[in-house]
């Protein structure tokens, strides 16, 4: 039986903002500790490397809640260099479809309620406060993690309003990049994962531009761990090419995000309104087989390039069994976003499930 949502699909993102988060993480209770950390992830300590992947913890209630909760991988959501706002509400939506949903394009029908095997669309459009509301709850967030806990920061580029090219998108994430070290955080994470601005192609296929990219933010971060999360990709030649040419300037790869597919109503409409929208990402349960895919092609190509960097495995994990499957193929950390969001307790039954086994063994 599905919990009470953190995020509540049937309020606006901005209600959810102010009022979330909901459910258990409404009044968390703060999660034992297991002693001095055993794991490490882009080489800093980490009791339990599970956490939260950017998207549903919306600002520093959520994150903090999070924390309590055992989640000691929280990545606080991916914000903006400026103010941009949500698309309209609905945002979250359940889709009916079970087994693996295919990395091409498809319709899909909308469900009415929220089920198990459950799979959602999301589609808010990479909302965010302005740095002078973001950065100083984030700095909280980072303060108030405990040994073996690592909040994240994760952004992403934006071209200024007035307009721009290469070199303004590229600015961007430099001063992204600045944004975020001034936060203190311990790691960050740029979403390349999301189209690029004006197009409907996402960043992480155009290895020459995100060469670029990641350049320029390097720069900015010195020392301090780069993640770069990427989407799944169908051609491993592609894949290949990015990995060879990033993979030795990151410290870590995060994968995946959604699988894109249109989604309609019953009668064949769209069921998100407003332009650009018929096309949204879908997450949980139908995407796991992904997620998957992408850590062992991540691994295979971290072995045969001998680069070192750090593999954070995401989609479909809502059971202790989802976690060890991940870790089996090659996850040094694995998150849950659909699955964290309507089961408060996942982290624990997760923690639990490693001390038994520990005990077994």
């Amino acid at each position: 039986m599905l919990a009470a949502p953190m995020y509540n699909p049937r309020l606006s993102y901005e209600e959810n903002y102010d009022h979330g988060p909901f459910g258990a993480f409404s009044h968390p209770l703060q999660s034992p500790r297991a002693g001095h950390p055993r794991f490490s992830f882009v080489g800093q300590p980490v009791g339990l490397p599970f956490g939260i992947p950017a998207g549903p913890l919306v600002n520093g209630k959520y994150v903090k809640a999070a924390l309590d909760m055992g989640f000691d991988l929280p990545v606080y959501k991916t914000v903006r260099t400026r103010a941009y706002k949500s698309h309209a509400w609905p945002n979250v939506l359940p889709v009916k479809f079970e087994g693996d949903l295919p990395a091409e394009c498809l319709r899909l029908v909308v469900g009415e309620e929220y089920e198990e095997p459950l799979s959602i669309t999301n589609s808010f459009g990479v909302p965010s406060m302005s740095p002078e509301v973001w950065q100083p709850d984030l700095a909280e967030c980072v303060r108030y993690a405990r040994e073996g806990q690592m909040v994240i920061g994760s952004y992403q580029g934006t071209l200024p309003e007035h307009g721009g090219g290469v070199r303004e998108y590229i600015a961007d994430f430099r001063l992204g990049a600045r944004l975020m070290r001034e936060t203190g955080v311990k790691a960050v994470e740029v979403n390349f994962s999301c189209p690029n601005e004006g197009t409907a192609h996402l960043l992480c296929f155009d290895a020459e531009r995100s060469v670029a990219v990641v350049e320029a933010i390097r720069e900015e971060l010195g020392e301090l761990p780069l993640l770069i999360k990427i989407a799944y990709f169908r051609d491993d030649a592609q894949l290949e090419q990015l990995v060879r040419r990033v993979g030795p300037h990151v410290a870590g790869i995060s994968a995946i995000n959604t699988i894109s597919a249109e989604v309609r109503d019953a009668a064949g409409n769209q069921a998100l309104p407003g332009e650009g929208r018929l096309m949204s990402g879908v997450c949980g349960r139908s995407i796991k087989w992904a997620g998957l895919a992408m850590v062992s092609k991540l691994k295979r190509l971290r072995e045969n390039l001998g680069l070192s960097y750090s593999i954070c495995g995401v989609g479909g994990v809502s059971s202790p069994e989802d976690f060890a499957e991940y870790r089996a193929a090659g996850a040094d950390a694995v998150m849950s976003a659909t699955g964290a969001m309507w089961n408060p307790q996942l982290a624990q039954e997760i923690r639990q499930a490693e001390q038994v086994e520990e005990i077994v063994a």
